[in-house]
């Protein structure tokens, strides 16, 4: 079983973004005026001295110029990333993930050539995937293997001397907007049970991205920066083709055992939450003492200091577990989709201490120039980003049955 000591890597490496988040992101980002403000402007110049930390590329492997951190390291690193800002963390936790997909399994030698040196030089070369999810229709479809895949929403087709000619659409990629490389899963047109991956730069012709909000002054519903993701007639070369080096790894969170770093981000924000509301309880002064004195704050807070606890300590068995493959293998650890596992229980745990949490500050709780309502609006959108609660449930069911559905092969 994985030790709860951390090396003294770890150790320095959760301090450093601890400090960096007290002394840089909080003072920016819980501002009123930043607050207040519903088109979150994007804090560029803390996206910058994160990168400079090695944030960006911390899961890329050494040997390619990165931290070559595990998967516990990673969501150590987006809980403390979170617990300051979630829109930092997500775009820093998705370009870190994409690094180690891309550069370290999917790619050519040749693609490595052309691509690594710009993303390890550039620290605002962020990078998006537009993949195919193989079994969208799950709601519909529990417990029964989908026939007739549904149409990738994006389509291929293959020209003379290998080029590929894309279209379609997406709804919502992560980091769209400001990625100068995306990765997308194109279904061939003519095989419908095929996909290819290819490499798009983000300023290629025929790609367009528009940034989602629900009216133009409106508070976006998604964590990050993300944005639909439109491609007409976009010409994409022989050599930017994916390799199949990635497939076991998409497979991998398709069945739910990959790394819950969206779980560890939910826990960096419901515990900015309870610090707040610790702080505040230890402040305001009722009936001539603290109210943290007062039973009924006191049982609050220890009721959301429970809930954080138990859920990290999901989250990290998750996370070693999909470090240690083998140790599923051999029985060690359940061979259960823990990453789900983690998803479910954060998200309706994390959700609750959030709202406990606001509780301690009464009508200051609601309050625009106050992080509680950003905190309880983030942790309510985990409930239902990716797939939502009542979908990742039947997964988890499905695996209690021993039932596993195919995935999609890659286009050879």
């Amino acid at each position: 079983m994985y030790s709860l000591q951390l090396t003294s890597e770890q150790h320095a490496c959760r301090d450093s973004v601890r400090e960096f988040v007290e002394r840089e992101v909080k003072p920016v980002i819980l501002h009123p005026n930043y607050l207040q403000n519903f088109n979150k402007p994007l804090p560029f110049a803390l996206l910058d001295q994160a990168s400079q930390m090695g944030l960006r590329s911390l899961a890329l492997s050494e040997a390619l110029g990165g931290a070559g951190a595990d998967h516990l390291t990673a969501c150590i690193v987006a809980e403390e990333l979170a617990a300051g800002d979630l829109g930092i963390a997500t775009t820093l936790a998705e370009t870190a993930r994409l690094a180690h997909l891309l550069f370290d399994q999917m790619m050519t030698a040749e693609q490595r050539t052309r691509y690594l040196p710009a993303f390890l030089a550039d620290d605002r070369f962020q990078l998006a995937f537009a993949a195919h999810q193989p079994d969208p229709v799950l709601r519909w479809k529990y417990h029964r293997q989908i026939i007739d895949m549904p149409a990738c929403a994006l389509r291929a087709v293959c020209q003379g001397g290998g080029e590929w000619i894309v279209n379609g659409s997406v709804g919502f990629v992560q980091n769209a907007p400001l990625a100068k490389l995306i990765a997308v899963q194109a279904g061939v047109d003519g095989h419908a049970q095929k996909i290819v991956s290819l490499l798009i730069p983000g300023e290629s012709a025929g790609l367009s991205v528009r940034e989602l909000v629900t009216r133009a002054d409106a508070v976006k519903w998604f964590h990050g920066w993300g944005g639909e993701l439109t491609l007409k007639d976009c010409h994409v070369p022989a050599a930017n083709v994916l390799g199949e080096g990635g497939a076991a790894s998409l497979a991998a969170l398709s069945a739910g055992r990959g790394n819950p770093l969206q779980s560890a981000l939910n826990i960096g924000v419901a515990r900015a939450a309870y610090e707040a509301g610790v702080a505040y309880a230890k402040l305001r002064v009722q009936g001539a003492r603290h109210i943290i004195e007062h039973q009924a704050i006191g049982n609050i807070l220890a009721d959301v200091a429970i809930k954080i606890e138990v859920a990290r300590n999901m989250v990290w068995h998750a996370a070693w577990a999909s470090d240690h493959s083998e140790a599923v293998a051999d029985r060690s650890v359940s061979d259960l989709p823990l990453q789900t596992i983690a998803k479910v229980f954060t998200a309706e745990a994390m959700y609750s201490a959030t709202e406990q949490a606001a509780e301690c500050f009464g009508a200051m709780g609601v309050m625009l120039d106050m992080p509680l309502a950003k905190y309880v609006n983030e942790a309510r959108v985990f409930l239902h980003s990716i797939d939502s609660i009542s979908v990742a449930k039947l997964r988890v069911a499905e695996a209690v049955a021993g039932f596993e559905r195919r995935v999609v092969k890659a286009a050879v």
